[in-house]
């Protein structure tokens, strides 16, 4: 029997660029100290979610999007692709992974 759902926020007000976007998943998604904060250490933490702790499956709560996605487009495309792949991953293991974005309030 597994437990609740373990959920994290990540808060994306504010943010406008790659650079942003990394700093911020690692402050709020509490990651590893060997996160790397570029894109393949970003997969790597959100395809080894041992930092995150053992669950039946995963939740991700990410504020601020649209704004994030308007502003930095072509980060915010690779985002949503790692993003999209992670979840694909997760659920291949059988293992569910819900990331929902939604905007700041």
């Amino acid at each position: 029997m597994t437990g609740p759902t373990p959920a994290l926020s990540l808060n994306l007000d504010g943010v406008s660029d790659k650079d942003g976007l990394l700093a911020r998943c690692a402050h709020d998604l509490r990651f590893p100290d060997w996160f790397g904060h570029n894109w393949d250490a970003l997969a790597d933490c959100l395809t080894d979610l041992s930092w995150w702790g053992e669950a039946g499956g995963y939740l991700l709560h990410v504020r601020g999007w649209t704004a994030f996605r308007d502003a930095a487009p072509d980060a915010a495309a690779i985002a949503s692709d790692i993003l999209a792949d992670t979840v694909s991953y997760w659920a291949s293991r059988g293992i569910p992974l819900t990331v929902h974005c939604a905007d700041a309030s």
